[in-house]
C-alpha cells in the first residue's frame, strides 16, 4: 500500500502549505524579536550593556560588569572612556576590546563567520531530529494500517493448531 493511498490527495496538499505557513510566521517573529532595540540609551547604559557582554580575562565565567578584579575593572574604565567620546559604537568597542584581548573576552560568541556554528548546529540538529521523528511516525502509522496477507493468516491459523510445548505457558 503505497502513501498516496491512506489519504486522500486534496487533504495532503491542504496541510502542507499551512505547515510552511506556520513556519514562516515563526521565524519572522523571532527575526524581529531577537532584533529589536530598547531605544536610545545613557551612556551608563551603554558602559553596562557592552561589560555584560565581555568577560573578565583573569576571572572564571565571570563578566567584566560583576567582576572586581583589576583586569576587570581596567576593561570597564576602557569602555567607559570610549562610550564617552562617542567615537565608536557598541560593536567597534567590542571588537577593540576582542583585539586587545583575544576571543576568549567575549561572553557571548559572535553571530559572523566560524563562531556562527555555536547558533546554527543546535538549530540544525534540533530541526533534522523533528524531521527525523516526523518521518519515524508517518511510517509508523501507514504501517499500522497494514492489511494481513493470506500467508499471514496461514501462519497464524497454523501455530494456533500446534500443540503447546511443556515450556509454553498457556494462559487458563
Amino acid at each position: 500500500m503505497s502513501s498516496s493511498e491512506g489519504k486522500p490527495m486534496s487533504s495532503r496538499l491542504k496541510s502542507w502549505p499551512m505547515w510552511m505557513f506556520m513556519a514562516i510566521v515563526t521565524v519572522c517573529l523571532l527575526a524581529v524579536g531577537a532584533g529589536r532595540e530598547g531605544g536610545p540609551l545613557t551612556q551608563q547604559e551603554r558602559i553596562d550593556v557592552i561589560t555584560k557582554r565581555l568577560a573578565c580575562p583573569t576571572c572564571d565565567g565571570e563578566s567584566v560588569f560583576v567582576s572586581q578584579a583589576s583586569a576587570a575593572v581596567n576593561i570597564k574604565n576602557e569602555v567607559a572612556r570610549q562610550v564617552a567620546s562617542g567615537q565608536r559604537d557598541d560593536e567597534e568597542i567590542i571588537a577593540y576590546i576582542e583585539e586587545r584581548f583575544g576571543g576568549r573576552v567575549l561572553l557571548v560568541p559572535r553571530t559572523t563567520g566560524f563562531d556562527s556554528l555555536v547558533w546554527v548546529l543546535p538549530v540544525s540538529v534540533l530541526v533534522c531530529s523533528v524531521a527525523g521523528l516526523a518521518a519515524a511516525f508517518r511510517r509508523w502509522q501507514r504501517e499500522q494500517g497494514l492489511v494481513p496477507s493470506d500467508d499471514d493468516r496461514a501462519m497464524v491459523a497454523r501455530l494456533l493448531a500446534e500443540e503447546p510445548q511443556d515450556h509454553d505457558e498457556v494462559p487458563r
